[in-house]
């Protein structure tokens, strides 16, 4: 029998990689965080870091380098004592690597959303924040097994500035707005009842509507469900011992190969 970590007591720290720069997008992050500080739970605390160089090329050698600094990242995070790491973005680029390497709970913004939406109906739609991310979130559905539950995936056309002032600006918020809602319609219409905004971007813009419906469709909250999953993921750690089975996919790196990646130049 595994014996579960002694000491339950103590406050838990996540660490919340998101995928923009931390000073860049600073208005965006501190948004974050005080959503994270709502939503999280007496005695859970979140902490959002950042990218340098972030996530704004849209492609997926882009993706791969966000990867590479977010495992570093999940390495350090644990290393520092940190109970828990969420990749905050929705591609979570990296997620199978760092489950295979550290002890502590990993969970990825996409796979929480999409495994929550199971729960709530029996289609579901997502809408991307760039066209380049359509083909990314479908092979996302097939790998989740989720592709007969998937109405599809459509993508809006909105800059990174054009999110940043969505945020503060009414007409901007309307025009991002206006945009997903054209999106997600075809989606209902082959059927989809709830909807993912498939970003973190989209997800704490829209989480202002509580709810949000568009015909009768659920707009997930999120980064609400994916505060909860890792909230979940760490009790569940804490009273079993466990994260995930070292037998095949997440089996255990050998020590010498993270020691080899820490070393490499990334």
């Amino acid at each position: 029998m595994v014996n579960p970590p002694s000491d339950q007591s103590r406050p838990a720290r996540i660490w919340y990689q998101s995928f923009v720069h931390p000073t860049e997008q600073a208005p965006y992050i501190e948004r974050l965080q005080a959503s994270l500080d709502q939503l999280a739970s007496i005695g859970t605390r979140f902490e959002v870091h950042g990218l340098d160089p972030p996530d704004h090329s849209f492609h997926a050698l882009t993706e791969f380098r966000c990867a590479a600094q977010t495992i570093r990242n999940a390495l350090e995070a644990e290393r520092a004592g940190y109970d828990a790491f969420v990749i905050g973005h929705f591609q979570e680029p990296g997620l199978l690597e760092i489950r295979g390497a550290v002890d502590i709970p990993v969970v990825g913004l996409g796979e929480a959303n999409l495994l929550a939406a199971l729960s709530m109906a029996g289609r579901i739609g997502l809408v991307t924040i760039d066209p380049i991310f359509v083909g990314w979130h479908e092979r996302q559905v097939i790998a989740c097994g989720l592709d007969r539950r998937v109405t599809g995936v459509r993508a809006i056309h909105m800059d990174l500035p054009g999110f940043m002032r969505a945020f503060t600006d009414d007409a901007g918020y309307a025009e991002v707005r206006s945009n997903f809602i054209a999106e997600v319609r075809p989606l209902i219409a082959a059927g989809a009842e709830v909807i993912i905004p498939a970003g973190g971007l989209p997800m704490l813009l829209f989480a202002r509507e509580c709810p949000f419906i568009i015909d009768d469709a659920l707009v997930l909250n999120g980064i609400a469900v994916v505060t909860k999953a890792t909230e979940m993921a760490l009790a569940l750690h804490r009273l079993t011992g466990t994260v995930v089975s070292r037998r095949g996919t997440y089996a255990k790196a050998p020590a010498a190969s993270i020691d080899e990646f820490l070393m490499s130049r990334w």
